[in-house]
């Protein structure tokens, strides 16, 4: 929340700059007057809506900013509605801690300056440093309390510049001097949703005459860069070829960790061996890119579930058998990968299925790292991957079908599944 805060913007257009769509919906019976809660991407396409999903990834994704403006005096309503200062002070009285949970700052001539007290946070103080000090309150993470968290209180000011390298945070515009004028300017108002690609610097005002706004931000796609799969999968290229390549398994010359430059034999000696791992990644059908899966997966919400979470970690239908028909649930939550066996040390690994999921995921720790985050899943054999690939890759499968030596291999597996509540039956 952001209290009012009237400053001096530059106009104009930086060079090369991509164009902003803006898309401006009149108030109607149209798409846009509820958003749609049955699944991820029936969210997703009504929170953008009326712009296609297809569309958005081909057009704007990574690529320029979309500003959709609807004139609706419903989805304002509705949006105003999900979270308030009202609600902060109610979740003040639960327990809530600066810099945990809440960090009081204000803009400083471009620069972030934290107003945080020490301990608990006593909404009492947090109105008056709100009112008083005209401090920005930000609460982090809100969709550890309230499931269905977006909305715009009164209108808000947003001015965007180029972007640039490394990425950049709200509040780290020093000044327009430094960095150039903004590339584009708006105001949104209740119901608005801005979207623009990564690295691009972003400001948020209050314009004048309004007591405070409020906004979401929903960041994305963090670390999914193709630098960070190609340090992901790099490890397990490596280890795959060092087995097979006596070379790789060579000792370095002695003292080399000891130059303060690389020598001209080590950066040759290295540029051989990026040329080899090239060669057989060509030939590689399977990337082991365990670590990045297995990040994506504990740091996800568990599923949306209406009754009991509790219900999503306990198995529940008919117990698979050998003549049953199973199907694969939640999919979107669970990630299939191969890695080194971890039970076993370097010199005997081999290689292991494992499975992950976020069906146990608790949303009251979701993405505050410094809470203690575990994995929940499963490992099998290697030889087991072409059964689970058949679930995986079938709408439903017949237990008999799966691609393993003996009966009581498939059925073992069927019920390993489903006592994670991975699978059912029928």
């Amino acid at each position: 929340m952001m209290p009012k805060k009237a400053k001096p913007t530059g106009k104009g257009k930086e060079e090369g700059s991509v164009p902003c769509k803006q898309l401006k919906m009149e108030a109607a019976d149209g798409p846009c007057s509820t958003l749609n809660f049955e699944s991820p991407s029936d969210l997703f396409e009504s929170l953008i809506s009326p712009i296609k999903t297809e569309t958005f990834f081909k057009e704007f994704w990574e690529k320029k900013p979309l500003l959709i403006q609807r004139d609706d005096p419903a989805v304002a309503t509705y949006y105003q509605s999900l979270f308030r200062l009202s609600d902060l002070k109610i979740l003040c009285s639960r327990g809530m801690y600066y810099g945990r949970d809440v960090n009081v700052c204000r803009c400083v001539n471009g620069k972030k300056k934290v107003l945080n007290k020490d301990g608990k946070v006593h909404f009492l103080q947090l109105r008056k440093d709100f009112d008083q000090k005209r401090a920005t309150i930000q609460f982090h993470q809100p969709q550890r309390f309230k499931v269905f968290i977006l909305q715009l209180e009164g209108e808000k000011h947003w001015r965007l510049y180029r972007p640039t390298v490394p990425l950049a945070r709200e509040y780290s515009v020093e000044s327009e001097d430094r960095i150039g004028r903004p590339t584009h300017e708006f105001t949104l108002k209740p119901g608005d949703f801005l979207y623009f690609p990564r690295g691009t610097i972003h400001q948020a005002d209050t314009p004048p005459g309004l007591a405070h706004s409020t906004h979401v931000t929903i960041s994305t796609y963090q670390h999914n860069s193709w630098g960070d799969f190609l340090l992901d999968t790099l490890s397990g290229l490596v280890f795959d070829t060092a087995k097979e390549d006596l070379e790789f398994r060579a000792g370095i010359p002695r003292q080399l960790l000891l130059q303060v430059d690389a020598t001209a034999v080590a950066r040759r000696r290295l540029s051989g061996f990026l040329r080899t791992l090239a060669d057989r990644l060509e030939g590689t059908k399977e990337l082991l890119s365990a670590d990045m899966k297995k990040d994506f997966v504990m740091n996800r919400l568990p599923p949306y579930h209406m009754g009991d979470p509790a219900e999503l970690s306990t198995p529940g239908g008919q117990l698979p058998r050998l003549d049953s028909t199973v199907r694969l649930q939640f999919k979107d939550h669970t990630i299939l990968t191969v890695g080194p066996d971890q039970d076993q040390s370097d010199e005997t690994q081999k290689k292991m299925v494992y499975i992950y999921h976020s069906l146990k995921n608790r949303r009251e720790t979701h993405m505050m790292g410094n809470e203690e985050t575990e994995s929940h899943g499963l490992r099998f054999p290697l030889s087991h991957m072409d059964a689970l690939k058949q679930i995986w890759d079938h709408s439903a499968i017949c237990v008999k079908d799966l691609k393993l030596t003996t009966d009581e291999e498939k059925e073992n597996l069927v019920v390993s599944l489903w006592t994670e509540c991975l699978i059912q039956v029928v």
